[in-house]
């Protein structure tokens, strides 16, 4: 069973999830209700290297792997690296 998050990490989180599905969204399911839990299972991956690592480069690679290796989709580095850099900065900003 997992444990809550302390509220800047929750706010981090949320914003992962948000990100994903507004701004990466290799299957284009934004926009579509039913495929709003499209993402879900790749946030707590992301967090993670998040949180253990301040490096954009990093995350966006892993994004870039998801969207190649899993999905089978070309992946969009400057995508991948543009919402990467959006988590990497809200985490310097809420000091985590």
């Amino acid at each position: 069973m997992g444990h809550k998050l302390p509220p800047k990490q929750l706010v981090l989180y949320k914003l992962i999830d948000e990100l994903l599905m507004t701004e990466w969204d290799p299957c284009s399911a934004n926009g579509v209700p039913e495929a709003r839990d499209e993402y879900y299972s790749y946030i707590p991956q992301i967090f993670k290297l998040a949180m253990d690592s301040s490096s954009p480069e990093k995350i966006a690679k892993h994004l870039l792997f998801i969207e190649n290796e899993w999905m089978g989709c070309k992946g969009n580095k400057k995508v991948c690296l543009s919402v990467a850099n959006k988590i990497v900065n809200k985490k310097k900003e809420l000091g985590l």
